[in-house]
């Protein structure tokens, strides 16, 4: 048995490994043809087109909005939910609305991405003149809807696993339930919800069905969530389901664009990693 869980551990490791290795060699090709520092700061993105030019700026504009917006939404409502379960909920009722709220994540995203595309977005186009049809607000909008039940669900697991020593020692010291809430159950399980936030962060950056279907597939370079937007996940997914010339250039772009996300997510985990040492490192 110990030899099997040692075999599916290598294999895990090797996996990755393969997925890191298709990843470099195919952009080395890639950035043999094409500048680096065109790459990064060229501000159009045109590989498709007779013009072209392989500036990755407007996707990474593109998803960083929609996932801003996303968290904007996720964070602050998935906290105050976790602290609602936690601290003032009855037993009876968290064990009924948890999992009732974490089915949210259960539901495919290509259904959020028609719910965005055919909800959310004609109704905010009645508030909002103007407002394209495919657009960065609505994706990001629901995309947080999408990705709130793992801010509530892990921030509400840190948040149940804070002694009650610590609660009893505020409530003797005259503090009130709200004081005690975010004054010393929120700053003690600081690490458990930074963790929480940054995987949601992690997540709605590679999200791909909300962002294709609802957000469009126009690479510019905005920061106006009312207009249309293109994530470098809706462009491989564009590429990939195309006629373009497997092995050509332009093919060779989503490995570019993949070797990005890939690159920004490492250096988020690496960041939330160290957040959360240094966290536990404070409040232990």
């Amino acid at each position: 048995m110990k030899r099997v869980l040692m075999i599916c551990a290598i294999l895990t490791v090797l996996t990755t490994v393969g997925i890191i290795w298709v990843l470099f060699s195919e952009s080395y090709t890639f950035f043999q043809q094409v500048s680096l520092w065109d790459f990064l700061t060229d501000t159009q993105w045109t590989p498709l087109f007779s013009d072209k030019h392989y500036g990755i700026l407007p996707l990474l504009s593109g998803t960083l909005l929609t996932t801003g917006i996303a968290m904007l939404i996720a964070v602050p409502m998935g906290i105050t939910i976790a602290m609602y379960l936690s601290e003032y909920a009855p037993k009876k009722f968290r064990y009924t609305v948890k999992p009732l709220l974490e089915i949210l994540a259960a539901i495919p995203t290509v259904v959020y991405g028609f719910f965005a595309l055919t909800v959310v977005t004609p109704f905010l186009q009645e508030l909002i003149p103007g407002l394209a049809g495919f657009n960065a607000l609505s994706a990001g909008l629901v995309m947080g809807i999408m990705i709130m039940p793992m801010v509530s669900s892990l921030s509400e697991d840190a948040l149940y696993a804070v002694p009650k020593s610590l609660r009893e020692g505020a409530y003797g010291m005259g503090s009130t339930r709200l004081q005690t809430s975010f004054r010393v159950i929120l700053p003690a399980a600081s690490s458990g919800i930074i963790v929480s936030v940054i995987l949601a962060f992690a997540r709605a950056v590679g999200e791909t069905m909300i962002v294709a279907i609802a957000a469009g597939q126009q690479p510019i370079l905005t920061g106006d969530p009312r207009s249309s937007v293109e994530t470098i996940t809706t462009y491989i997914v564009q590429v990939s389901s195309g006629d373009v010339q497997h092995g050509s250039l332009e093919y060779k772009t989503i490995f570019a664009a993949g070797i990005t996300l890939f690159i920004f997510t490492f250096i988020l985990n690496s960041v939330s990693f160290y957040i959360k040492k240094r966290f536990q490192e404070k409040y232990d």
